[in-house]
């Protein structure tokens, strides 16, 4: 589909409390003004019909082939915006260079993105709905399915009222998680491109695979890429600047049960099921993400299979503070011991490996990288929201990698979901956002 095609809601502003789902095109004799707001628009429309899900089942890298569709096309439009050094690898990480175009030295920066979305939702199929000149009330981002961005559940929309609202169809997730930061960084590589008399040093963009299933930057070479530091631009909400995250750890708990005819299972029979939830319940009821917030971390179960037979249950353990990240990983070893123990046999085996750790420790040394980008937020009119992730980017292992890399806005809300959405003008001010840490940078 091509920018051309996609539909705009006009809103009736006096008719309905709700946007009306009749659409009409918004485009003249084809011909699309590049100017900044413009070229984010096209190019974020035209990824987020890529289906680039990844799969946290798959033992290829990247874990799906169709993550190459993504890299290609930004290979494609890399090489025409003439930047150097263009490579799609074997792993599918796309990286480019923009030669420096002043004399004097000055730290090579690096913006990275990351092209997969979300297993948790549907990347297939993405329509793209535009809602113009937002009234500040409920969405209907689709009726049939009885799907709305409500301002009760969600008030901070009302923060976007008069801005340009993108959402998917109610059938799928957006994909701007993280494909709105692909369309900032590009826009970013086309403005500086366009417009000689900026003066830069060299600048680094990679776009990577597989962050959402954490493996994003398990080949990037950091080396090779050759940034002094770098901003992953992978954030939420206009504002969002962060350098901590939490500390993470996968687990996995296999329970081998012991299926006996019902009739016949006194003394006999062990239940899978029943030990799985025996096991879960033991876990502190405080300490899930539902009850959470801030610098609290959490235990959170995210899948459960199970028969009488065999069960296994997967969680993500977090904390920003490593101690208690160390103690919640000891607590659910401590957890397994005790129900093997109480059913005098190994009932319960227990996978747990460590994911990432909080970027702070690798980026508190070089904290001006921080202060550069929450300066230039403040110039561009953005008011910096400088506070910890409740997840995790691919800067965070970078960081540990020896590039430094503090994440910040695309702009995007309710990732990995039907009600995601994102407003055009957020995503123009990351692009500012962007050229400004380069401005400052020289100077």
């Amino acid at each position: 589909m091509d920018y051309k095609d996609i539909l705009f809601s006009k809103q009736d502003m006096t008719k309905s409390d709700d946007i009306p789902l009749s659409l009409q095109i918004n485009a003249t004799k084809g011909i699309i003004i590049r100017d900044m707001k413009a070229s984010i628009l096209e190019r974020f429309l035209k990824y987020v019909q890529i289906d680039t899900q990844s799969d946290e089942d798959s033992e290829t890298y990247p874990s799906t082939q169709k993550q190459f569709n993504l890299a290609r096309l930004l290979e494609k439009e890399l090489n025409e915006l003439r930047l150097e050094n263009v490579e799609v690898d074997q792993y599918g990480y796309v990286t480019a260079t923009l030669r420096s175009n002043i004399d004097k030295e000055v730290p090579v920066i690096g913006f990275l993105a990351h092209m997969d979305t979300a297993p948790d939702m549907s990347g297939e199929n993405v329509k793209p709905q535009i809602f113009e000149n937002y009234n500040g009330k409920n969405i209907i981002i689709n009726k049939d399915l009885d799907v709305c961005l409500s301002v009760k559940e969600f008030p901070e929309l009302k923060n976007y009222k008069g801005q340009t609202i993108i959402t998917a169809s109610g059938e799928t997730l957006l994909g701007a998680d993280d494909k709105a930061g692909i369309a900032e960084i590009m826009t970013a590589m086309e403005h500086l491109v366009k417009n000689l008399h900026i003066e830069h040093g060299t600048i680094k963009v990679a776009f990577t695979p597989d962050e959402e299933i954490g493996k994003g930057v398990d080949n990037f070479d950091v080396k090779k890429f050759g940034a002094d530091y770098a901003y992953t631009v992978d954030g939420g909400p206009i504002g969002e600047l962060e350098y901590e995250n939490f500390n993470a750890a996968s687990a996995t708990v296999k329970i081998q049960g012991r299926n006996i005819h019902p009739g016949y299972a006194k003394g006999k029979m062990i239940n899978s099921i029943l030990v799985a939830t025996e096991l879960n319940e033991m876990l502190p009821v405080g300490q899930r993400p539902e009850l959470t917030t801030g610098y609290e971390g959490f235990s959170h179960i995210v899948k459960f299979n199970g028969t009488v037979e065999n069960s296994e249950i997967k969680y993500i353990i977090r904390d920003h503070d490593r101690v208690k990240f160390e103690n919640k990983k000891t607590l659910i070893q401590d957890i397994v011991a005790l129900i093997n123990k109480k059913y005098n046999q190994e009932v319960a085996k227990l996978e747990l490996k460590d994911q990432y750790y909080n970027m702070k420790e690798k980026v508190e040394p070089v904290i001006y990288i921080v202060e550069q980008a929450k300066q230039a937020m403040i110039e561009v009119g953005v008011q910096a929201d400088v506070k910890p992730i409740r997840g995790g980017t691919d800067g965070a292992r970078l960081s540990y990698m020896g590039l430094p890399c503090p994440n910040i806005f695309t702009g995007g809300h309710n990732y990995h979901g039907k009600y995601e959405f994102i407003p055009l003008e957020s995503m123009e001010k990351a692009v500012q956002v962007i050229l400004k840490i380069i401005e400052k940078s020289v100077k």
